[in-house]
């Protein structure tokens, strides 16, 4: 079975680790979005050939090997395209961490936190139009532990149950010549859109949105997270930031929404409708501040096994080239396992715009490799 893999990190690269140990799988090609991914240092230390993304949202045809049965597609936010699956004589499958239809999107993990969803699970899709809408190849569930994050979870059931899925689907497609195929029950569908990390404290708001900040408190029942995301999703708003926990039996929540400046008075409507059922809501509005045009916003992610340094070493490289921070988030998470203890930072970061962004990946690629870590570095686009 030729194989090839689209991805990004260390989901990614565990599972080429993984497939290339499974009996009578060969990869043909790895699509990485940057040089410095995990994925793409795996794969040139693994003598396979890589192909870099010049667009990380899409994946052009000629990025798959000719003579490829299958792809492959594991924590990647690029679309594979009509042309690269055609390439492909049994298409493409990809795994998403939820049981879908539910949790449609990018957030699937946090929404399942969010939703207080007792059990989670993860499936493996077939790639074809729509939102994660392909007919499900495998699925397979597990409890969500009291009080667990949605990190947590992942790192806990759904990752390693991703490995074994796609495992399974592609020995199953090798063995039988066919990707099994269930199409999924639109009725049961939810969308999970996009959380903006929480540890994000002082955000860059578009000309054209305005920020309203929701506090709720009330009785806690089921679907008051949901009644929250409907009217969000009405109007156009963006789910940017959240705090909810439950109290004394009661519910307390913080939502930060970036709404569409036309549809904010309906939106605060709408949310304030919300006291007929028992909540009480409070909206705060603010219509936000662009960054200095010289500086550019970036998101930063780090991910290692703990070790003391690690903050000096970022920070002093940061100051060093004159980028700004404007908010940090360190947590410490200690797996239940092993003991091992792993470090993540999450940061919002501004550029000098005199800095190169390549240059800027470069050095902190150096320091994940020096100090064995995981480094994320996006550019947030810059409002219109």
């Amino acid at each position: 079975m030729k194989c090839a893999l689209v991805g990004s990190r260390f989901f990614a690269a565990s599972v080429f680790e993984a497939l290339r140990r499974e009996e009578g799988i060969e990869f043909t090609s790895i699509v990485a979005p940057a040089e410095d991914d995990r994925l793409a240092i795996a794969a040139r230390a693994a003598g396979v050939p890589l192909h870099v993304l010049a667009n990380p949202k899409l994946v052009p045809e000629h990025a798959i090997a000719e003579g490829t049965d299958l792809i492959i597609a594991a924590h990647t936010h690029a679309r594979v395209s009509d042309g690269a699956l055609a390439r492909a004589r049994l298409g493409g499958i990809g795994y998403h961490p939820s049981l879908l239809p539910r949790h449609r999107g990018i957030a699937a993990v946090e929404w399942t936190i969010l939703e207080g969803d007792p059990i989670a699970g993860g499936s493996v899709y077939h790639l074809a139009d729509g939102w994660d809408a392909g007919a499900i190849a495998a699925q397979d569930w597990c409890f969500v532990a009291k009080g667990e994050t949605a990190r947590e979870l992942w790192e806990r059931a759904l990752a390693p149950m991703g490995l074994a899925l796609l495992a399974k689907v592609v020995q199953s497609a090798r063995r039988d010549g066919a990707v099994p195929s269930f199409p999924q029950d639109p009725r049961f569908a939810t969308k999970a859109m996009m959380i903006r990390r929480s540890v994000v404290l002082t955000e860059e708001l578009s000309p054209t949105s305005t920020s309203l900040v929701v506090s709720i408190v009330g009785p806690d029942r089921h679907g008051i997270v949901s009644l929250l995301a409907d009217r969000a999703q009405r109007y156009g708003a963006n789910w940017a930031a959240s705090r909810m926990t439950r109290l004394a039996g009661e519910f307390a929540g913080m939502v930060h929404f970036e709404v569409p400046r036309e549809h904010a008075d309906a939106l605060s409507a709408a949310l304030r409708q919300l006291e007929a059922s028992g909540l009480q809501v409070v909206i705060a509005r603010s219509d936000g501040a662009r960054a200095p045009a010289s500086l550019r916003s970036f998101e930063l992610e780090l991910v290692g096994d703990d070790r003391v340094g690690i903050v000096s070493s970022l920070t002093r490289l940061l100051a060093e080239r004159g980028v700004s921070i404007e908010s940090i988030h360190t947590d410490i998470v200690r797996s239940g396992v092993s003991g091992k203890q792993t470090f993540k930072i999450g940061a919002h970061l501004l550029v000098p715009a005199s800095l190169a962004a390549d240059d800027l990946r470069r050095e902190l690629g150096t320091l994940a490799t020096r100090m064995m870590l995981d480094i994320a570095l996006d550019e947030r686009p810059a409002p219109n």
